[in-house]
């Protein structure tokens, strides 16, 4: 019997060749992905919606919101109002404007000609004024009342109201 010898193939080669081609295809694959990063594009649509603002309101004074100035003929004296926030989000006071005429409480019917006039601070105010999310605060205006002379007896004692708007941005 005669035995054949099988033939050898050199692992060598052959191990250097899987390496070779492995590195090869770990190189391609890289930077096709790196090209795939860099180059990849799409399109599509989006959407999205913007919350509406609500009014913050100014609000006649509540106990314990007291003056600490009087109203006289040829004077002036504090405006004091208090403004809520109903929006959650803080807010920035930047100006006031009046917003109607001046009265007198109903317990002085007789003030008539009330002579009182409200000049609001230059705007934007300086400092800013915030109203913080979900809240009020007291605003004091110093010396924003004025009263002529022209003012009639019977609004001695008498309480204002003193119409104003407030702008306020986000």
């Amino acid at each position: 019997m005669t035995t054949v010898p099988t033939p050898r193939i050199p692992t060598h080669g052959r191990l250097a060749r899987t390496a070779v081609a492995t590195v090869a295809l770990c190189i391609l694959g890289g930077a096709g992905s790196a090209y795939a990063y860099w180059a990849a594009a799409g399109t599509g649509s989006g959407s999205a919606s913007n919350g509406t603002m609500q009014a913050v309101t100014v609000d006649a004074l509540v106990p314990g919101d007291t003056s600490q100035t009087s109203l006289v003929p040829g004077g002036t004296a504090d405006v004091l109002l208090r403004a809520s926030n109903p929006n959650p989000h803080a807010v920035t006071v930047y100006g006031f404007a009046a917003n109607g005429p001046v009265t007198a409480d109903a317990a002085h019917p007789g003030c008539t000609t009330t002579g009182v006039s409200f000049t609001p601070p230059p705007v934007p105010l300086s400092p800013p004024l915030i109203i913080q999310p979900n809240s009020s605060i007291l605003l004091t205006l110093q010396g924003a009342a004025g009263m002529s002379t022209t003012s009639v007896s019977a609004c001695q004692g008498a309480q204002f109201t003193v119409p104003v708007t407030l702008e306020v941005r986000k």
